[in-house]
């Protein structure tokens, strides 16, 4: 498994590459659903052969994910809790009206990088990071913010950028 980047750097690595990734995400926006699916699953596949997302948890640290009414009775349940208790304890209404967690890093995050709540823990955190989900096109400017906070993230649009066959894009992948 390799080490992640501290934060820090990924952060600096990320804000320098910023103007870049901009235009890059121009360009991936113009690719044909399928096709940008397959780049970032095929790349996301690789990323993780040599990924531990417990020796980085920067998700957890740092942002908070959105908390629908299921998870907090997914939580509720594994916590042996009422969900209002849940609410009351953990979570708060954002600006756009969407339950997060009233604290960051997340309260359930333990101090080796686990999560107390795992098996119960709330969708967005599952799928975090997002790269391997269908429709991809759908999230781009999110995957763009995510490239500072996850390695993975980081390492896929690298991957993708890195690739020789998707220099051709523009014949085979564009819509």
């Amino acid at each position: 498994m390799s080490k992640p980047f501290s934060s820090q750097r990924l952060k600096e690595l990320a804000d320098s590459q910023n103007a870049e990734n901009k235009q890059f995400f121009k360009k991936l926006k113009r690719i044909k659903p399928e096709f940008l699916d397959k780049l970032f699953h095929e790349a996301h596949k690789e990323e993780f052969e040599n990924f531990d997302c417990t020796t980085c948890a920067n998700c957890c640290k740092t942002i908070s994910p959105i908390i629908t009414f299921h998870d907090v009775e997914r939580m509720a349940k594994g916590l042996r809790e009422k969900p209002s208790a849940i609410v009351e304890k953990y979570l708060e209404m954002d600006t756009d009206g969407d339950y997060v967690f009233c604290t960051a890093p997340c309260p359930f995050l333990q101090p080796d990088n686990l999560c107390m709540i795992y098996d119960y823990r709330p969708k967005a955190c599952r799928e975090y990071p997002h790269t391997d989900r269908k429709r991809m096109h759908q999230i781009l400017s999110i995957t763009l913010k995510n490239v500072e906070i996850c390695p993975v993230v980081y390492g896929v649009i690298e991957r993708i950028k890195s690739k020789s066959p998707f220099n051709t894009v523009n014949v085979k992948g564009t819509k």
